[in-house]
């Protein structure tokens, strides 16, 4: 018994000190959508120069996380997660010397850097936050972590809004004075000198912790651990259901991603409320933190409903809301967007555990290839920012109405699918861990 015990409290520690990560992940990232609206400001660029800033972050993902996932075999968690949260802050420091000679290619190589330490860290986190605990109950343990992300992202838009876009308007025939182009400027170098202190000290709680997430972390095989990034590749695209999810994935986070960047332009247009950008951008805050409640509430909800039931659900929600917003317009279309983030709260982790659980290829490689399908955030958003440049911001939201009805279709797949025998096998075995 008191084993057990024991046992339980170090799964515990464990458990809390990866959803630190999510929190610190999710707040860097968030930081891209007022991000966006400053440097069309600054820079005097188009919608789809504007939205080059999201690709170069999410272009991270197709480029880096197969790759973390051959790292994740050799170096296990904790050494994986260290890398990555060095490169973060080396992706901080170009994003100093970017604001400091206010040269848009080096925000975008910076952006770049830090993504690509992101990605490894989701590539070590999510999979680790899901196995910390039961089985059967990995939905709930990774949609709670991703609560703590959904934090992040809330806090995030909110001090961007204020440090980045004070006295910037976008809006045809405005201008931007000397005077707003250096304050902008100075807000960014001020918010990655202080992401770059708080990704410092995450790493020193993560070194402290090492011990314990290297006793609670799953396992690679020594198979997987001798593979390279083309036998990765390979493994992951001989499950027919790991190539669904990535599918998923890319479409999830494309319309997830294109919708919270191009929020503040919608929100400051005259065909919504028309209010001034810095006002609008702070609103996104509603957007991510809608995220928050929904992975609170569904937390609850995936304790009692099938994943793949309620995930139909929520895909079919957003996608009407889209469609809503798409055919109406106007004041009651600003608040139906911003409430599409209450129904995208589930959907990252419900697809990603989904998948795991369908999928025939090794966890590593299907988390590797899931993480590379967040490359959807790179390729979505310009092909928005193309329609709304072409049309208007309104018109613009029937590219993620379409992504959430093949989403929907997923889910409904996903519900009918019976899970490999491996699977159910690993899940009827007796639990190897205690539930945090």
């Amino acid at each position: 018994m008191a084993q057990s015990d024991t046992r339980s409290a170090t799964v515990t520690s464990a458990y809390a000190i990866v959803t630190c990560l999510f929190f610190a992940w999710g707040f860097i990232t968030s930081l891209v959508d007022p991000l966006v609206a400053a440097v069309k400001g600054i820079f005097q660029l188009s919608d789809v120069e504007a939205q080059l800033s999201a690709s170069a972050f999410f272009i991270a993902y197709g480029v880096m996380s197969l790759p973390a996932a051959v790292l994740l075999s050799r170096r296990k968690a904790v050494g994986t997660v260290l890398i990555a949260l060095t490169l973060m802050v080396a992706g901080c420091l170009i994003m100093l010397a970017a604001a400091n000679i206010a040269v848009y290619e080096l925000v975008l190589l910076g952006l770049f850097v830090l993504a690509s330490g992101i990605t490894i860290l989701q590539v070590a986190a999510n999979p680790l936050a899901a196995a910390l605990g039961t089985p059967e109950k990995s939905h709930f343990r990774l949609t709670f972590s991703q609560t703590f992300n959904s934090l992040g992202t809330f806090i995030g838009p909110y001090l961007g809004a204020a440090l980045f876009l004070k006295g910037v308007e976008v809006k045809h025939g405005s201008v931007i004075t000397d005077e707003v182009r250096a304050q902008s400027l100075a807000g960014i170098d001020r918010a990655f000198f202080w992401i770059a202190g708080l990704i410092i000290l995450v790493g020193v709680l993560i070194w402290l912790g090492r011990r314990v997430i290297s006793e609670s972390a799953p396992a690679a095989s020594e198979e997987t651990a001798r593979r390279g990034v083309v036998a990765t590749l390979k493994d992951a695209a001989s499950s027919p259901w790991a190539l669904f999810g990535g599918l998923a994935i890319f479409l999830y986070v494309g319309a997830e991603v294109a919708i919270g960047t191009q929020m503040s332009f919608f929100l400051n247009s005259d065909r919504v409320w028309g209010v001034p950008l810095e006002s609008a951008a702070k609103f996104v805050s509603l957007y991510w933190g809608g995220a928050m409640v929904g992975r609170l509430v569904g937390s609850a909800l995936l304790t009692k409903v099938p994943a793949p039931k309620l995930l139909a659900v929520f895909t079919g929600v957003a996608c009407a809301m889209c469609l809503y917003v798409f055919s109406v317009g106007g004041v009651s279309a600003g608040y139906v967007a911003l409430s599409i983030g209450l129904f995208n709260s589930i959907m990252f982790p419900v697809i990603f555990t989904i998948t795991l659980e369908r999928s025939t290829a090794s966890e590593e490689a299907t988390s590797g290839f899931l993480c590379f399908s967040i490359i959807g955030g790179a390729a979505i958003p310009p092909l928005v920012g193309l329609v709304s440049q072409n049309t208007d911001y309104v018109t613009a939201l029937i590219v993620p109405a379409l992504c959430y009805a093949v989403l929907c279709f997923f889910a409904l797949s996903a519900g009918r699918a019976r899970l490999p025998q491996s699977t159910v096998a690993r899940d009827t075995l007796e639990p190897a861990v205690v539930e945090p």
